[in-house]
């Protein structure tokens, strides 16, 4: 807003210039006709003016809409700019889980097995809070946008189009999903099923 009050003083300034030079000019010539080249002169400096202050305004509106726009990509940057990193870490999270499942099996891993556990609880806990979470899957519709459909089954629990079960997790970061989740979809129940 100052630009504007300095531009808009700076013009009246200019104006209020060619104004005294014009009058100065007449007096001293004394034109006989109102329509003199003087006035005609000051007319087309006061047109020139306007289009230079339009112009002016134009120049400062692109300005702020691309300061704008530069701002809102930059945060847009900011914000997903560990993408790579979460991708990478996710391989590590899977291999846990498959640590854990293996190791439940064995009925002499149990002070190994809470401490995976606990590094696996630890790593989801700081996903978590730098905004990458689970994609939810079991008993959810599924979402081609969040979801990959790895096969269909039919299911007394689901309705036809719900999810039956995970084989892989998904996850998304803010509203961006970083890796579908893969999933088994329900086609409803083996009794409403034509076997052909």
């Amino acid at each position: 807003m100052p630009e504007q009050i300095t531009d808009n003083a700076v013009a009246d300034a200019a104006l209020e210039s060619v104004t005294a030079e014009v009058q100065s000019q007449e007096a001293k010539s004394k034109p006989t006709s109102p329509g003199s080249a003087a006035e005609k002169k000051v007319a087309d400096l006061e047109q020139q003016l306007r289009e230079a202050n339009e112009r002016a305004l134009r120049a400062n509106a692109e300005l702020e809409n691309y300061r704008k726009r530069a701002q809102r990509e930059l945060a847009e940057e900011r914000r997903y700019a560990v993408v790579p990193l979460v991708r990478d870490l996710l391989a590590v999270v899977d291999n846990l889980e498959r640590a854990i499942e293996s190791a439940q099996q064995s009925p002499e891993a149990g002070g190994l097995l809470d401490g995976v556990r606990m590094v696996a609880t630890q790593l989801e806990g700081v996903l978590k809070q730098h905004h990458c979470v689970r994609i939810e899957t079991v008993g959810m519709p599924f979402d081609p946008n969040q979801h990959q459909a790895i096969a269909q089954e039919p299911s007394d629990e689901h309705p036809a189009g719900i999810i039956t079960r995970a084989a892989q997790v998904g996850y998304k970061l803010y509203d961006r999903v970083i890796r579908p989740a893969q999933v088994f979809v329900s086609t409803g129940s083996p009794e409403g099923q034509s076997t052909k």
